[in-house]
C-alpha cells in the first residue's frame, strides 16, 4: 500500500526520466502514474519554448488527466520543464498539491554560498537560478548546461563513457577550482552519473530529486 493515500503523477520531459522519477517513488512506498510531456529530449525542448498560455493548457491537460484517475498530487521530475512552466499557478488553478526541484534547490541555497550546478538546457539553469538566488540573494552559482550529457543518458551509455566524451572530470575540477562547495545536479537524468561523478571529484553531489520526495511525504 503506498505511504500516501492517492498515487502522485509523474511529470517529466520523456518516457525515460519519467519513469526514472516513478522508480525512486515507489521505492520510497509512493505510488506513482508515470505522465510524460514528450517523447524525447529535442521534442521536450521545443515544448519549453511554447508560449506560456500553450504550455499552461497542455500540462493542465495532462495533470487533469492524471487527477482524473485518482491522483492527489504532482512529482515534476525535469528541471528544465519546471523552470519553464508556473506550476504554481497550476497548483492554486488545480488545487493540487505539485512538488518541484526548484522547490528543493530553493532549500539548497540557504545552505550554501557558492554552488556549481549543471543541467539540461538554459531552461533549467534559468529556473534553478531564480530559485535559488530567491531564496538567498547571495548565492554565487556556476552553472553549465550540457544537453548531450541527457541526451546520452537516454540512450544508456555506460556512465564512465559519458564522462570521457563529454569531458565531466575536467568541468568538475574547473568548478572545484572556482571555489564551489558543492554540486547540484540540475537535470532529472544526471543521478545516473552520481557514483562515476563522485569518484572524480571532492565536491558533495546535491540530488534535488531525494529533497523532493520529502516535501511530498511532508
Amino acid at each position: 500500500m503506498s505511504v500516501l493515500a492517492k498515487p502522485a503523477a509523474v511529470l517529466a520531459g520523456t518516457p525515460v526520466d519519467t519513469a526514472m522519477g516513478a522508480e525512486l517513488l515507489r521505492r520510497h512506498g509512493i505510488e506513482a502514474l508515470c505522465c510524460p510531456v514528450s517523447r524525447e529530449p529535442l521534442e521536450q525542448a521545443a515544448f519549453q519554448v511554447k508560449s506560456a498560455a500553450e504550455k499552461h493548457r497542455t500540462l493542465r491537460e495532462i495533470l487533469q488527466g492524471a487527477m482524473a484517475r485518482g491522483c492527489g498530487s504532482a512529482f515534476i521530475y525535469c528541471n528544465s520543464l519546471s523552470g519553464s512552466a508556473d506550476f504554481p499557478a497550476l497548483a492554486e488553478e488545480l488545487g493540487l498539491r505539485i512538488v518541484t526541484p526548484m522547490d528543493a534547490c530553493g532549500l539548497f541555497a540557504r545552505k550554501f554560498s557558492r554552488l556549481a550546478v549543471v543541467a539540461y538546457n538554459g531552461q533549467a539553469l534559468a529556473g534553478i537560478d531564480t530559485a535559488m538566488v530567491r531564496a538567498n540573494p547571495a548565492l554565487l552559482l556556476q552553472p553549465a548546461g550540457i544537453p548531450a550529457v541527457t541526451l546520452d543518458i537516454e540512450a544508456g551509455i555506460a556512465p564512465e563513457e559519458i564522462i570521457r566524451r563529454n569531458h565531466l572530470d575536467a568541468l568538475l575540477q574547473y568548478f572545484e577550482a572556482c571555489g564551489c562547495e558543492a554540486l547540484v545536479l540540475g537535470c532529472t537524468h544526471f543521478p545516473y552519473l552520481a557514483g562515476a561523478l563522485g569518484a572524480c571529484t571532492s565536491l558533495p553531489l546535491l540530488d534535488p530529486a531525494e529533497e523532493m520526495v520529502r516535501l511530498l511525504l511532508n
